[in-house]
């Protein structure tokens, strides 16, 4: 072995070291891979950024976008709540909620389509007095099953198919993909129809809005406003005609306190305290016309002003609010919205909402203008966990980013133009026609996962370059001489999937293509098979929820814990591992 092998060998050592240490961000690890790798001479300076400039960033890029746009467009949510209307029982909706996000994710990023359909799921649970826990996870396995189907569902794709290009001269298709992916899906489905049961029974959802406050409901101060129906009304007519879902604890009028009889009659100006569940409040507020007092809001000249909405929200991975609290964050003046109450899965917060130090997974309340909070949901990083009825981030233009996103995918299918070109194309669109307003096209770009994949490319690349790719492939290769075909595919799926929940699922990938397509060569077989079941094993972390996004997101909305994710993924991942190796094979002959 040469010293530029031993030293390639070593960093892709250090680099995984640096990703199980989790000291630094994975894109920051990276960076300091690059770093090290130019520093010592296997990366030259002049192909040290040749990453940032490959077909993969451009692609990967714009399969954020418009899996953006399509997720913002709500007709995927539309045709689930159609459905969900008519579906009743606990397993028959888990069925269709596992489904509805499988499907989904081939058309839009997994971690998109988990997003989108986790508000229905929270609602579905609570109508049937259930915990979502039932759901969540079942959903974040489906969805990466689900993203295994096409080039779009997941970047592992995408990285192999520009893999396979440099090794054979064409890439995968778009569908190229899909009998894998779709025998998968249709396999984890059964499964987590009855295998859910392995999940315990003992967990429980992150707090509703009402339990996050620790009270059965909370006040709210609000003055009738003119025009509002409240106004000449007794209080006990007030009380009925919302079915007792407020109550009016407080009527003050002049400065002074009134009472509050149910004879007692309400006139325009009357300052109310106001008492009941947060969905309750915010309906009552919204019909009555009632101003809520404390929040301010700047309302453009020549627009009404806008309804106040209430609802829960989990914080993200790149969230801003990470560390910070409500009052140093000027979460009202910078933002136009309000803390209301914070849940933190297995901890009582002693501190003030204001000055309590917010973490990642921690669920939030957030009220503010309902027409804003889309904005500020995304400008925060928090994903919203509350189905409501103003269809949070819903575009005018709904079918637009669907017929953009199925002719990217016919041209890419049918060879018109280069994926690269028609995924550009079609980010660019959605953004051209208004289907996604540019600040938002920008948020949607997940830039750690850019910038990682323009730093690891030429780091692995340098595994070629020195040949410790071609000797690790051959000692991998000796050790499979004695297997059968099947057991050489299964040896490269299991070794993905083992490293996944310590590498990102992208940055596996960039690792374990090459050597899995110098593996097939010294073993005389094509490498297709070997690509797919790289990119398979890295799409497939049921084992852990740090190993992909999808994992980490039902976390805390789902009250898991860490091992709660081997109890339901171990067999799933055994399951893969039995039904994916011959499904492989099957699809793409190794002769």
């Amino acid at each position: 072995m040469t010293t530029p092998q031993w030293l390639s060998i070593g960093t892709l050592i250090g680099m995984m070291a640096l990703f199980l240490w989790g000291r630094f961000r994975y894109d920051v690890t990276a960076v300091i891979a690059l770093l090290a790798a130019v520093a010592i001479g296997i990366v030259k300076p002049k192909d040290a950024f040749s990453g940032f400039s490959d077909d993969i960033v451009i692609i990967v890029g714009s399969a954020l976008v418009m899996s953006a746009a399509v997720q913002r467009s709500g007709v995927i949510e539309l045709a689930l709540g159609f459905v969900g209307r008519r579906v009743r029982r606990v397993r028959s909706q888990l069925l269709l909620l596992t489904a509805s996000v499988g499907i989904a994710s081939g058309l839009v990023k997994n971690v998109g389509a988990l997003a989108m359909l986790m508000p229905a799921a929270v609602q579905m649970a609570k109508k049937n007095s259930a915990s979502p826990s039932v759901f969540l996870m079942p959903m974040s396995f489906a969805s990466l099953l689900g993203g295994l189907m096409t080039l779009v569902g997941t970047s592992p794709n995408i990285i192999v198919s520009r893999v396979r290009e440099r090794m054979t001269g064409e890439p995968f298709g778009m569908f190229d993909y899909f009998p894998t992916g779709f025998g998968l899906l249709i396999v984890g489905l059964v499964f987590l129809r009855f295998g859910y049961r392995l999940l315990p029974r003992s967990r429980r959802a992150a707090p509703t809005m009402g339990e996050a406050l620790n009270i059965g409901g909370y006040s709210t101060e609000v003055t009738i406003s003119e025009g509002s129906p409240a106004i000449g009304e007794r209080i006990g007519t007030f009380q009925r005609r919302h079915e007792g879902e407020v109550t009016i604890a407080s009527l003050l009028r002049g400065g002074k306190r009134r009472s509050t009889h149910a004879n007692a009659i309400l006139h325009e100006g009357d300052l109310l305290i106001l008492n009941g569940e947060p969905d309750a409040l915010e309906r009552v507020i919204a019909i009555d016309k009632l101003a809520l007092e404390g929040t301010q809001r700047t309302v453009p000249e020549g627009r009404e002003r806008d309804e106040i909405g209430v609802i829960e929200a989990v914080i993200g991975a790149d969230s801003v609010l990470i560390g910070q609290t409500a009052v140093a964050l000027l979460l009202q003046e910078r933002y136009g919205v309000n803390l209301i109450a914070v849940s933190r899965q297995g901890k009582n917060l002693t501190r003030t909402l204001g000055r309590t130090p917010l973490q990642q997974g921690d669920v939030i309340v957030l009220q503010g203008p309902a027409s804003l909070l889309p904005e500020r949901l995304a400008e925060l990083g928090a994903l919203p966990l509350a189905e409501r009825a103003i269809r949070l981030g819903r575009s005018k233009r709904g079918w637009l980013p669907v017929v953009i996103l199925a002719a990217a995918m016919i041209a890419t299918a049918t060879g018109t133009v280069p994926v690269a070109i028609a995924f550009f194309a079609a980010a660019g669109l959605m953004v051209i026609t208004g289907a996604l307003p540019v600040g938002e096209a920008y948020e949607a770009i997940e830039w750690p996962i850019l910038i990682m994949l323009g730093a690891l490319i030429p780091v692995s690349d340098s595994l070629r370059t020195t040949g410790a790719s071609d000797l690790i492939a051959t000692g991998l290769a000796q050790a499979a001489a004695v297997l059968p075909p099947w057991g050489a595919v299964a040896m490269i799926l299991i070794a993905a999937m083992a490293v996944t929940p310590f590498l990102n699922n992208a940055a596996t990938v960039l690792v374990m293509a090459p050597i899995a397509g110098v593996f097939a060569h010294d073993l005389g077989y094509r490498p297709e098979a070997f690509l797919i079941a790289t990119a398979i094993g890295a799409g497939c972390d049921f084992l852990t929820p740090i190993g992909h996004q999808c994992n980490t997101l039902v976390l805390g909305p789902g009250g898991y814990k860490f091992s709660d994710y081997a109890r339901l993924g171990a067999p799933l991942s055994l399951l893969v591992v039995l039904v994916g190796t011959p499904l492989v094979i099957w699809t793409w002959p190794l002769h």
